[in-house]
């Protein structure tokens, strides 16, 4: 089932390596001549042509944007205990482990009257999108919200798509997610539409624009999220989901096995990749993959993912290769089944979450392990990170010098002003050190 690149008897270069790894072909830029004209038209019909778009693709055009209060806490009333017990102990878990990222201010100082203080602010508002298409994804609630709540964001809401089946509102699951969480403001927007009004919000419907957008979501959302940076940050355009698992011939099969079917039902483009320097090891997990994935729940959308030209088996001659291919491909999960498992992972640089040893597979990041699952895809983990408390924080600089220490390092900036022909720049200096005249 599985497509099978060896490189065994090759030393391939890091560019060689990038194009013949296994790779999803989503092109964003593809779908931008589509996507533009609906936020163009969002950002000036506001509500009611998010409200139109919802009708068309969603099938569904909710009573309002803004889902009730009593909504909201309805799905909350009918959530079942267990889901509750464990969307609350996810929550636990996320929390405490966003709550020790944040960073605390700190002060240099250069000389005796001379400090650069470093303090990190806040995003005021955030938009938080939690996609609702082909599953329910209250986890993406938590993993949004979380981390926004301990950077100290003051305002938040939630976009996630309507349901013909609840009438027009949102998964009961997702909406009950945002309760037990503090949030009151959802709106029941999908797709690119939804990313257009959290960034131009319409004030004749009382709907506030946000000042940054975050969550994964389809190539039309990603579209709609490069086409509004800029008015609004963002975090990644986030792609379909990716596994890639290191393993040498230690390694349980089934795990392996069971893990890439895992992801690959998520989407027909999700992409499932074995790094492996045992080929007796690969022809047996690509064995299981083949009898498990015709009986799990979405069979026919992990068969389509796993039988795709974006997942298949990477054969390597040792442990130093797999390091590098891994690197090269630089996957949003990476699972590292190998005899010295902690030792190899550390020597990986790009991925988005690396998950150590047997019992540590990919879902437990998904839902519960404390880290967050909304994760830099397609190779983009080789220069950004996944989303954090980090996200939601702006480093801001102040700078305090005094007379004497402006003194002491004023004509080095004169001179360095003079050099880049900006004479007002040191006259502006000039001015201070001798006495204001």
């Amino acid at each position: 089932m599985l497509h099978v690149t060896d490189l065994r008897d090759t030393t391939p270069t890091t560019s060689e390596l990038r194009r013949a790894l296994p790779r999803g072909g989503t092109d964003v830029n593809a779908v931008l001549p589509t996507v533009a004209p609906m936020v163009e038209a969002v950002r000036t019909g506001g509500a009611a042509k998010a409200l139109e778009y919802g009708e068309q693709f969603d099938r569904i055009r909710p009573a309002s944007v803004r889902v009730p209060a009593e909504v909201i806490e309805q799905a909350v009333a009918d959530l079942d205990p267990a889901v509750r017990d464990a969307l609350e102990l996810a929550i636990q878990r996320i929390r405490r482990v966003h709550a020790e990222q944040k960073p605390a201010a700190h002060t240099t100082r250069l000389a005796a009257s001379a400090h650069i203080t470093e303090k990190f602010v806040p995003i005021n508002r955030v938009g938080l999108y939690v996609p609702g298409g082909k599953a329910v994804y209250p986890s993406s609630v938590l993993m949004n919200v979380i981390p926004a709540q301990e950077a100290g964001a003051t305002s938040m809401v939630v976009c996630t798509p309507p349901q013909e089946e609840f009438g027009g509102w949102p998964h009961p699951t997702t909406l009950a997610a945002c309760s037990l969480l503090g949030i009151t403001e959802v709106w029941a927007v999908g797709g690119a539409q939804a990313v257009a009004l959290m960034a131009y919000g319409d004030d004749a419907a009382e709907l506030e624009p946000v000042d940054m957008v975050t969550g994964p979501g389809n190539i039309f959302v990603a579209a709609a999220k490069r086409l509004v940076n800029g008015v609004v940050g963002i975090d990644a355009e986030a792609g379909p989901s990716e596994i890639a698992v290191i393993a040498d011939e230690h390694a349980n099969a089934e795990y392996v096995a069971l893990d890439l079917i895992s992801q690959a039902e998520h989407d027909e483009q999700a992409a499932s990749v074995l790094i492996t320097d045992s080929e007796a090891f690969a022809r047996r997990v690509d064995e299981l993959v083949e009898q498990h994935s015709t009986s799990t729940l979405n069979a026919e959308r992990a068969r389509s993912a796993l039988g795709g030209a974006q997942s298949g088996i990477v054969l390597v001659g040792d442990m130093d290769a797999a390091v590098a291919v891994a690197d090269a491909y630089a996957p949003e999960h990476l699972e590292v089944h190998t005899a010295n498992a902690r030792e190899l992972a550390e020597r990986v640089t790009n991925a988005g979450a690396i998950f150590v040893g047997p019992y540590s597979p990919v879902p437990l990041g998904d839902y519960a392990a404390g880290s967050n699952h909304v994760l830099p895809t397609s190779g983009t983990a080789r220069f950004s990170a996944g989303l954090s408390t980090h996200t939601f924080l702006k480093p801001v600089n102040l700078i305090e010098y005094d007379q004497a220490a402006l003194a002491e390092i004023g004509q080095a900036i004169i001179t360095l002003a003079a050099e880049e022909q900006l004479p007002a720049h040191g006259e502006s200096i000039r001015a201070r050190l001798e006495g204001g005249r």
